[in-house]
């Protein structure tokens, strides 16, 4: 059964590049454009991995990820943040809210799938 991913993106774009990669590697993948959304969608696919744009309108990225880190049905979910803002301490701030793992854009094909992959087992 393939894994499932939510796509949490709000460039129309981006978020098309990263489930378009996704879907040819095989994934399910359930785009989200409104970080405000985010969590109800996580709740309602049960996806085994959540890439978290952090630079979101209304609501930041880091936010949304300490709410899914302290939501018993979600905190499990390993998160992949991506953001165009890297700058000094962004790395550390967000794994201290509860990211398993960064990457800054622009993100090349090869190390986001990396990335996809050494989040979720068996793949």
């Amino acid at each position: 059964m393939a894994k499932r991913i939510l796509v949490v993106e709000d460039n129309d774009l981006n978020r098309k590049l990263f489930c378009d990669v996704l879907r040819a590697n095989g994934f399910e993948v359930e785009p989200e454009a409104d970080g405000e959304q985010a969590l109800d969608t996580a709740r309602r696919v049960g996806p085994d991995l959540i890439i978290m744009d952090i630079q979101l309108p209304n609501v930041s990225g880091v936010e949304l990820i300490e709410q899914a880190k302290r939501d018993v049905a979600l905190r499990e979910i390993p998160i992949l943040a991506v953001t165009a803002y890297a700058g000094k301490g962004d790395e550390e701030r967000i794994r201290d809210a509860g990211a398993a793992s960064y990457l800054a854009k622009p993100v090349s094909i090869i190390p986001f799938m990396n990335a996809v992959k050494a989040l979720l087992p068996a793949v």
